[in-house]
């Protein structure tokens, strides 16, 4: 990646991670979709400043949104900035709309954002996945593996 392509601070692209879509979802299918971005948007995002924890992507008209993500303000772009929670088209063919749409049709189903990055080429990309929402059970299943995986890395060490 070249040196006008990364992220501050970030040499792997990466803006923006969901961590807690894994814990609260059941992720079936990823899929990588580009952004309609404005330019205020993109230099935004080259900061390094973004959030997608509480967003989700809908489909409406047969066009994918991710709605309620939010792209703070970028300082040097003054009166020609972006509105920082606007919806914002996603791009995927129609073929994986199509597909996208009647997963969510199924019962319990909904799309969550899991990274925002900018690929080799420097062009900003969301990966989005399917996902089912875990229940409580599922959830504290979930928090037992991860804290004894940490306590296993923690034994291992010591000896």
């Amino acid at each position: 990646m070249s040196k006008k392509n990364q992220i501050k601070g970030r040499s792997d692209g990466l803006v923006a991670e969901n961590r807690r879509s894994r814990f609260d979802y059941h992720v079936e299918d990823t899929l990588e979709a580009g952004l309609v971005l404005a330019g205020s948007e993109v230099k935004s995002l080259r900061n390094g400043r973004a959030n997608i924890a509480e967003s989700y992507a809908a489909v409406e008209d047969g066009e994918l949104w991710l709605v309620n993500s939010d792209f703070p303000p970028y300082e040097g772009a003054n009166q020609f900035n972006h509105e920082p929670k606007r919806r914002r088209k996603l791009l995927v063919s129609k073929r994986e709309v199509a597909r996208l749409a009647q997963a969510v049709e199924r019962a319990g189903r909904t799309i969550v954002p899991l990274k925002l990055y900018f690929n080799e080429r420097g062009i900003a990309k969301l990966l989005i996945g399917v996902a089912t929402g875990k229940r409580a059970p599922d959830k504290r299943e979930t928090a037992k593996k991860r804290d004894w995986q940490r306590d296993k890395a923690r034994i291992l060490k010591e000896n």
